[in-house]
């Protein structure tokens, strides 16, 4: 992890985010991972958020907002 960290680091927050989301994507891609069990308590929660409502806007004010 973190090898693309240095290539989004001065983009701010959002890219920041989005690298180690893409890192910790590539992790769980690995077949080690894969092949390793989920403990039950962690697919619940997992469930549990993914049948929640999306919101349409996720962040309540961006400076993009503020222009109108």
């Amino acid at each position: 992890m973190g090898q693309r960290l240095d290539k989004w680091q001065g983009g701010g927050g959002d890219r920041l985010w989005l690298s180690l989301l893409i890192d910790a994507m590539e992790d769980a891609a690995r077949p080690e991972m894969r092949s390793q069990p989920v403990e039950a308590a962690i697919l619940t929660a997992l469930r549990v958020q993914l049948a929640q409502p999306v919101t349409r806007y996720p962040y309540a004010v961006t400076p993009y907002s503020l222009r109108n």
